[in-house]
């Protein structure tokens, strides 16, 4: 039997990894969520990535709509490609969020500069957490995953 781990896998997790499961890839959209990078020389610069692979690691986050490209230009410079979260590239905060509070919890270092989350307005701390349709934390280890047929339930 064969198994199919790509994007045409009828597992999200595996059709997810199939455009998130590089390093780089994961960095990128770190430093656009947590830097609000959006130039490619400051992905460069932040991540001392080689042009050539954020070349291809940012084509690859604009053509599965994680990224948008837009142009740019400076007072007399040439024009140049931005690259700006979309609504589906926003939405891995959500992962950024949990890799950042497993690495402090699981791989901690005392000159971390893992990022923490809080609301824009007030500055409070948040923490991502499962709930259940009441509002009810729920910890992981009292969790369960199985396999469904859940493709249109967002």
């Amino acid at each position: 039997m064969t198994k199919t781990l790509g994007k045409d896998s009828t597992c999200s997790i595996a059709r997810s990894l199939e455009v998130l499961g590089d390093t780089w890839t994961l960095l990128i959209i770190r430093e656009a969520v947590v830097a609000h990078s959006s130039r490619f020389q400051e992905f460069r610069e932040a991540l001392g990535i080689a042009p050539n692979i954020l070349a291809k690691r940012l084509a690859l986050l604009v053509e599965e709509g994680l990224m948008e490209r837009r142009t740019y230009r400076e007072p007399g410079e040439r024009s140049r490609d931005e690259y700006v979260l979309t609504e589906a590239g926003r939405s891995l905060t959500v992962i950024m969020g949990a890799l950042a509070a497993w690495g402090r919890r699981y791989r901690p270092r005392p000159d971390s500069t893992s990022p923490r989350f809080t609301l824009e307005d007030s500055g409070k701390a948040v923490q991502l957490a499962f709930v259940t349709e009441d509002g009810d934390r729920v910890p992981p280890g009292k969790l369960t995953a199985r396999r469904t047929a859940d493709a249109r339930l967002g």
